[in-house]
């Protein structure tokens, strides 16, 4: 894979002069120093970097943050245009925990978390743990042929660069080895110039394109740079994707309602969307989302059909008034944009008159309308402008409320999708404070920048395919694509099964984004499946949304970390080798495991829980970790989703809701089991719609529990953010043993004792009551939330 086919000035390096060395400053704010030339190999350095002399050209080392070691390559005066995948808006780092030594093998620089050190006899960078392990050892002379090698020990585990695309065989699953090129690919490929290890560390290359290649012991990269940046990426799984984030971007927040349940349709007009969504209503099927094909669209006709409501099918679409109508339902409406253009239109000729289309590209006849078009190249600033600005007077305006960008993965382009999705971000934040939503279906590092979203592509219904999606979506979070979904059900090969469709709908409640979606004139809706899947897939929406307040906390802590709800399980137990390569379960959040059902009538399935205690959801039965579980599964009625609870487990849900936001959220229940580790949840709400949350209109408050011995604390810590909710109480669920049941005390008083849940529910104010549930003795207490509080559970004496 070449880089990207054209450099961008937006993103130009500022030129590197002879005998001047970029360097990092104790305040760790970028400098130019003066430097007089030296011999091969010898070194200058400041208290966070060292430029070792190699002759013709120039090695600049530094720490970037205390876990992140940026490596660059300067060979004398050529630079080139830096990639997209780092963030252009990153502000420099400020820290002062760097010690520098030396001796005569060379100079080492070392903060809390890393060492670096260059030996002079090797011309070898050597990079290390807090502990001095040895993690990486890269070849500088390689550096100056164009190329990288790092060495690392043998048996590392090594994951990142590229995921599957939608044909692709994905039996390979998470682990990575041999030649494989970083590139965006087509139909659900995500992609990044990253490698990273569970030993420890990952390599993030800055270029839109390159070979990889992985042997043991071994990562090697190709078609890099001739002023090559190579960052370093230390820690734990999560501290490498924070560090990820840090450098290629933060993802902005997507709307709440994007929490929900999304139902594409290609084959609709607007009767028969307005009894699709009369139907979901009446049936009490939660829905937030209908997501139109062409069929929203003038598509072929003049005068701005890409972008434009088509008025025969929907009458009501250009006047606004149908937007009107299913905002009063709860309802959304997102559509399709394809990056195509007819080119016998006024906006064909006016591309045609400002060279926006895709270089070198033929005239060819659309498949739909039969007509002739051209694709638009997003990588120009000035098209991605005039596209964007379109699709707000023509989309957004009359009740568009998201975009389904399709095909533009088919130029060649690593970037043309990211620039797609820009061009509607850029223009949409322009004109609204209204949030972006956007799926995709390819991804390159950096694109999560502009409400990202990336799906699977065009995939084929079946157990087998649905079986798939777990590898591809893993994949594609091991490189930073955190916001994934599919075509649940299927999209090509007629009608899933409803055994199919209900454990597809099932997985898709566990993803995040979930979604169905089918080919012409399929339905994808749940009562088309006849009763006993309807019942089923129901069941799996609403707890859904059941989740949406831990599923919306998440959200937020994606934006923050860089780590989204989604994650396999060698993110939290990094060196356990039965999850190297397991995609049969994940983490959904910190306290969640699922591994759905995706073998027809399959009767029991076998289920490796990493180390911990775990508790089944749906039964209360307990489980110790790091051993394989028998489990029976329903293959009759398919009612079950196998889902497991991880001790130390604080676990926000509402009442199921026919929409996000339907009811105000006044009381917020909290499921807590209590183990001896302390252990907490970040605890996240704002309005859902806007980007006030980036000028601190929101609520933020930790809710942390530790058992010790017979007695639980349960803490709820001072609240940051200037939103204000609805919520006036928590009513927490303090799961546990009989040997913890006891006397609650909340700030050291005691509040009032009901004879049961119910008594609870119905009075004023705190208070608690006693009982069993599924998971066994129960403590309620009703606890005012938006106040630093403290509450008790201890024996009574």
């Amino acid at each position: 894979m070449t880089a990207n086919r054209r450099t961008r000035s937006s993103f130009r390096r500022l030129s590197a002069w002879p005998w001047l060395v970029l360097a990092v400053a104790a305040t760790g704010s970028f400098t130019v120093r003066a430097s007089v030339p030296a011999a091969s190999g010898a070194i200058a350095s400041t208290a966070h970097s060292l430029v070792v002399d190699l002759g013709s050209a120039r090695l600049d080392v530094h720490f970037v943050t205390a876990g992140i070691v940026g490596i660059h390559f300067m060979p004398g005066d050529q630079t080139t245009a830096r990639a997209m995948v780092l963030d252009p808006a990153r502000l420099p780092t400020t820290f002062a925990e760097v010690q520098k030594t030396e001796d005569a093998n060379g100079t080492e620089l070392t903060s809390a978390t890393a060492s670096i050190h260059w030996n002079r006899q090797q011309h070898r960078l050597e990079i290390a743990d807090s502990k001095q392990h040895s993690l990486l050892g890269i070849d500088t002379d390689r550096l100056q042929q164009g190329q990288l090698h790092a060495r690392h020990a043998v048996g590392d585990a090594v994951y990142g660069i590229g995921g599957y695309n939608a044909t692709d065989d994905a039996s390979a699953g998470l682990l990575r080895n041999g030649k494989l090129e970083a590139k965006s690919g087509e139909q659900g490929h995500a992609g990044a110039p990253f490698a990273w290890s569970t030993a420890g560390y990952g390599l993030l290359l800055d270029v839109d394109g390159a070979t990889f290649t992985l042997t043991k012991g071994t990562i090697g990269a190709s078609s890099l740079r001739k002023d090559t940046d190579v960052y370093i990426l230390l820690g734990t799984p999560e501290q490498i994707f924070d560090s990820l984030a840090s450098l290629s971007g933060h993802t902005p927040l997507f709307p709440k309602w994007a929490m929900g349940f999304t139902n594409s349709q290609w084959g609709i007009d607007q009767q028969e969307l307005t009894q699709i969504v009369d139907t979901y209503r009446a049936k009490h099927i939660p829905i937030d989302n209908i997501t139109l094909d062409f069929d929203w669209k003038a598509w072929g006709e003049d005068n701005y059909g890409e972008f434009r409501w088509n008025p025969i099918k929907f009458p009501d679409g250009p006047s606004g008034a149908l937007k009107k109508q299913m905002e009063a339902r709860g309802m959304h409406l997102t559509g399709i944009m394809k990056p195509r253009i007819h080119v016998d239109t006024v906006e064909g000729r006016y591309a045609s008159a400002h060279k926006f289309w895709v270089p070198g590209e033929k005239v060819s006849d659309d498949y739909f309308s039969h007509k002739p078009v051209k694709d638009i190249d997003f990588d120009i600033p000035a098209a991605r402008q005039w596209f964007g600005d379109l699709a707000m007077k023509y989309g957004f305006a009359d009740g568009i409320a998201g975009w389904w960008n399709d095909e533009a993965d088919t130029v060649g382009s690593t970037t043309e999708f990211m620039n797609m999705q820009r061009a509607l971000y850029d223009s949409q934040r322009a004109v609204s404070n209204q949030r972006v939503w956007s799926i995709n279906r390819n991804f390159w590092l950096g694109a999560q920048r502009y409400a990202y979203g990336l799906w699977s592509g065009d995939i084929n219904t079946g157990f087998e395919n649905m079986a798939a999606q777990r590898a591809r979506m893993l994949s594609a979070i091991n490189v930073g694509a955190m916001q994934w979904g599919m075509d649940g059900g299927g999209f090509r090969g007629g009608m899933p099964t409803p055994e199919n469709y209900a454990r597809w709908i099932q997985f898709g409640a566990f993803t995040p984004i979930f979604r169905v979606h089918g080919d012409f004139g399929q339905k994808r809706q749940p009562w088309v499946y006849g009763p006993v899947a309807e019942k089923a897939a129901t069941a799996a929406i609403r707890l859904r949304y059941a989740l949406i307040p831990y599923i919306y906390s998440y959200e937020h802590s994606r934006r923050m970390t860089g780590v989204g709800l989604v994650r396999p399980l060698l993110f939290g137990w990094p060196h356990d080798p039965q999850v190297r390569n397991d995609i049969d379960s994940w983490l959904f959040g910190d306290w969640l495991l699922v591994s759905p059902v995706v073998e027809q009538g399959q009767t029991a399935k076998n289920i490796y829980l990493p180390a911990g205690r775990w508790i089944d959801w749906f039964s209360g039965k307990t489980y110790d970790g790091g051993q394989i579980i028998h489990l029976a599964t329903d293959a009759k009625r398919w009612s079950d989703i196998p889902l497991f609870v991880r001790a130390g487990a604080i676990i926000p849900s509402q009442p199921a809701m026919n929409y996000v936001g339907e009811q105000p959220l006044t009381q917020l229940e909290v499921d807590v089991f209590p183990a001896a580790q302390h252990s907490s949840f970040n605890y996240y709400d704002d309005d859902g719609i806007s980007y006030d949350y980036e000028q601190g209109a929101y609520f933020s408050q930790t809710l942390s529990v530790q058992r010790d011995g017979h007695e639980v604390q349960f803490q709820t810590g001072a609240v940051s953010g200037s939103y204000q909710p609805a919520l006036k109480f928590y009513l927490l669920k303090i799961h546990g043993d009989d040997d913890i049941v006891g006397t609650v005390t909340i700030n050291g008083k005691q509040p009032a004792l009901f004879t049961d849940l119910d008594a609870l529910q119905n009075a004023q104010g705190e208070g608690w009551a006693r009982g069993k549930d599924r998971f066994g003795p129960v403590t309620w207490v009703r606890v005012v939330a938006g106040a630093a509080q403290t509450v008790r559970l201890a024996p009574t004496h």
